[in-house]
């Protein structure tokens, strides 16, 4: 099992203090996830690489972006050099994701493969072994603050047996309103990397909140070593 891991999603923060809201947060969190949303994939337009740049500027913690857009390949070296250290893509918006994956990788980023709720495994099988992190969506993407999808549990237990059973390295990440009352769903699922937006920004005191995210993982990792 790898190390659990926290990582925020920005998208609930207040980006008019962006810089603030990151630092609160960074003692307690290990990435920080942003998520790039164009109008067209998803119903909704966030930001570019401009906010990952004063992201970057703001911690020294690595960067996750998540393209939710149209068309990776045109801009992941724009986001690689504006600081990300992963890019994930969703590789249904593309003829040729072992492009997109060759792109990230030359941009000097690891790479990963995002997971739609309504779109099974089969391409995470077939680039099993050119990723470094597999992102299993439990909400449609486009808007922050959406509710966890349990159905999708299922297909996360999927994703880390396909990991496990291959000898792959990947990470197995979960997002989507991830919060402390259903963390232990997903990381007893197989993750191994948690997003949470809304459950970290959630407009009262977001460093607590993280907190407590934090002490519950590192709950779960103890019991799950006891239980290995």
């Amino acid at each position: 099992m790898h190390r659990l891991q926290l990582a925020p999603s920005i998208l609930t923060a207040d980006f008019g203090r962006l810089a603030d809201e990151v630092q609160a947060v960074a003692p307690h969190v290990d990435w920080f996830h942003l998520d790039v949303m164009d109008g067209h994939y998803v119903p909704n337009l966030t930001f570019g690489a401009s906010t990952v740049a004063a992201v970057r500027s703001a911690c020294d913690l690595p960067l996750h972006v998540h393209l939710m857009i149209d068309n990776p390949l045109e801009f992941a070296a724009g986001f690689a050099a504006a600081g990300a250290n992963r890019i994930t893509f969703h590789p249904e918006v593309t003829s040729e994701p072992k492009s997109v994956i060759e792109a990230i990788k030359e941009a000097g980023c690891g790479v990963g493969i995002a997971v739609h709720p309504d779109v099974g495994l089969e391409l995470v099988e077939k680039y099993l072994f050119e990723v470094d992190v597999v992102l299993m969506m439990t909400v449609r993407p486009g808007f922050g603050g959406q509710s966890f999808m349990g159905e999708v549990v299922p297909k996360i237990e999927a994703a880390r047996r396909l990991v496990d059973s291959e000898g792959a390295r990947a990470d197995v990440e979960v997002d989507g309103g991830i919060k402390i009352d259903n963390i232990d769903l997903v990381v007893n699922a197989g993750a191994n990397i948690v997003v949470s937006g809304s459950g970290i920004y959630d407009g009262k005191d977001a460093p607590a909140a993280a907190r407590r995210l934090r002490a519950r993982l590192e709950e779960l990792a103890s019991s799950l070593g006891e239980a290995s």
